[in-house]
């Protein structure tokens, strides 16, 4: 059972930098009233987000974070599990996600969504899903059980009746499945492989009994096939080698050449500098008349010498730069000679790749059929060899048949542990055990808020529902106080089914303004009755904006309000 203890939040949504704590199970019934807005409904945010990293209501995560100090959100919730004691500490700007038992902090290895599955299926055992509806009964966020789809309402009781083990199981049980398949092919390639090398081997022997001197001679021609293309080859790899170091020796100025264009381009950036500082000086003088750093005026005289020395040494320098582009086209050119070479040397360097590649071929190839005709020459060794691998693949084969029979009867028993696996199979029987029992106790809580009609639900969790005079109701027919009644009557069968089990149950119930919507003053009253009964074992919180007509009927009552834009608990 998870017993809960303390809840502890500060910069969550309207709460400031000061710590909110609720004390759990110190009461039986809670009251938690406030006005619209002052921060009642927060705790069963922080709740959710404690344990599952999402509030309960429709929330973003970035919303959560107070909007005015705007960082520094942390939630601790501390709770029980047997005799272990757990405290969940997550946080945000910065990021904290840590989970402590009997205060030693869980190993953190492992990637963030592995630590949440650990605490979801290690230490509550519990989903979300579950968690709305065995702790969580609300007015917003929540989804009534019977407005889930099929495949949802299933996920829920396989929760609160500890079914997930056979997911599980059935998941390993996949992987067991496609290793054997996985086995059993590799044997069927072993198996032919063998055949096929036992039936070759066979035929060798045949071979060697009657016609090794057939081969060897064929073996010998080929020798002095592959001798005389080795020869011609030979050849071919000279010249092509004389071809090579010819090239080569054309392109030996490449790098002087190289280093001369990069210099000369150098020299041309520095020519045309020039030339733009002259023209800029010449400029000068050509529209101005007084010096702009002594404000002298400049002689008529002086400035035309200047003008026309300056228009003598641009000139000049243009002329060097003439010069100088000339001899940059011709080693451009030199340049493009160079890279068709060596475009000439790469073709010839493949071509003697390729012819060498070629003689060593032929040379391993001879070496291999010398060796055959070795061993050919000893037919008896030969045969004898032969036979003796012959015998060791027919070892091979025996072990390799037995495997697959194993794997083959291992593939039979898995067959029917995955029918036993099925949704179909002891999960279906399981839940057929507790329908009977979950129809009986939805029907007793139906009663008890004087609300008698006969309410079964199936194997599929389908809902039949009919009145004394036996006429059939879906769920979608009844008024919305009728359904808050089913629902109510739904939450209190999963708890009871949940102590049954041992697996969801909680001594936390909390209802968020239930009483402030779909249940009339009768229905109120019932329904105090079975909170009054669930006391014994239960904490129970209901969140009301309506809550004065309640004041009495409850052994505690916490009030919250707001301050400053601040949410806080006044009592």
């Amino acid at each position: 059972m998870i017993k809960f203890k303390t809840l502890k939040w500060k910069n969550f949504l309207s709460t400031g930098n000061v710590y909110t704590e609720l004390d759990l199970d110190r009461n039986p019934s809670t009251l938690v009233i406030g006005d619209n807005g002052a921060g009642k409904s927060t705790f069963l945010d922080a709740l959710s987000y404690a344990l599952y990293s999402k509030p309960f209501r429709k929330v973003s995560k970035p919303q959560l974070i107070n909007s005015i100090n705007k960082k520094d959100l942390k939630v601790e919730i501390v709770f029980t599990v047997g005799q272990n004691t757990y405290k969940i500490i997550r946080g945000s700007k910065p990021n904290v996600f840590e989970i402590w038992q009997n205060g030693k902090m869980i190993n953190q290895d492992a990637a963030a969504r592995d630590y949440q599955e650990y605490l979801e299926k290690q230490v509550l055992k519990l989903s979300h899903k579950a968690f709305s509806q065995v702790v969580v009964l609300g007015s917003t966020s929540f989804v009534p059980f019977m407005q889930l789809s099929s495949m949802n309402r299933r996920e829920v009781i396989e929760d609160l009746l500890d079914l997930q083990i056979f997911s599980v199981m059935n998941n390993l049980l996949k992987d067991r499945v496609s290793s054997n398949n996985k086995d059993i092919l590799e044997i069927d390639h072993s198996i032919n492989l063998l055949e096929e090398k036992i039936s070759l081997t066979q035929e060798h022997i045949a071979e060697l009994e009657a016609d090794n001197r057939k081969r060897i001679s064929s073996n010998m021609i080929k020798v002095a096939d592959n001798t005389a293309q080795i020869e011609g080859l030979k050849g071919t790899t000279s010249v092509l080698t004389e071809e090579l170091e010819s090239l080569k020796g054309l392109v030996k100025d490449k790098q002087t050449i190289k280093a001369r264009y990069e210099k000369l381009k150098e020299l041309r950036t520095q020519l045309n500098s020039k030339i733009n500082d002259l023209q800029t000086q010449l400029d000068f003088y050509e529209s101005n008349d007084q010096c702009p750093t002594c404000d002298q005026s400049l002689e008529g005289d002086f400035v035309e010498n200047a003008k026309c020395n300056h228009t003598a040494k641009i000139t000049e320098v243009e002329s060097g730069t003439v010069q100088l582009q000339t001899q940059l086209q011709e080693i451009e050119v030199r340049l493009e000679e160079i890279a068709q070479i060596q475009e000439d040397i790469i073709v010839k360097q493949n071509e003697l790749s390729e012819v060498q590649w070629k003689s060593s071929t032929l040379v391993d190839t001879n070496i291999q059929l010398k060796e055959e005709n070795s061993q050919l020459s000893d037919a008896k060794g030969s045969k004898a060899k032969e036979q003796e691998r012959l015998t060791g693949f027919e070892t091979k084969l025996v072990t390799s048949e037995q495997s697959k029979n194993e794997a083959v009867m291992n593939r039979a028993v898995l067959s029917v542990v995955s029918t036993i696996l099925k949704d179909t199979g002891i999960k279906t029987k399981i839940i057929k055990q507790y329908v009977p029992i979950m129809n009986k106790l939805i029907n007793k809580y139906l009663a008890a808020m004087d609300f008698f009609v006969q309410f079964e639900l199936d194997e599929s969790f389908n809902e039949t529902i009919k009145s004394r005079f036996r006429d059939d109701f879906s769920y979608a027919s009844f008024s919305e106080g009728e359904k808050m009644r089913i629902d109510l009557a739904l939450l209190f069968t999963w708890r009871s089914i949940s102590k049954i089990r041992n697996s969801a149950s909680t001594n936390l119930l909390v209802m968020d303004e239930v009483f402030d919507s779909s249940l009339d003053s009768t229905g109120t009253d019932e329904f105090l009755k079975i909170i009054n009964e669930l006391t014994s074992d239960t904490n129970v919180f209901i969140i009301s904006h309506k809550g004065d007509t309640l004041l009495d009927k409850f052994h505690h009552i916490i009030k919250f309000e707001k301050v400053k834009s601040f949410s806080r608990m006044a009592s």
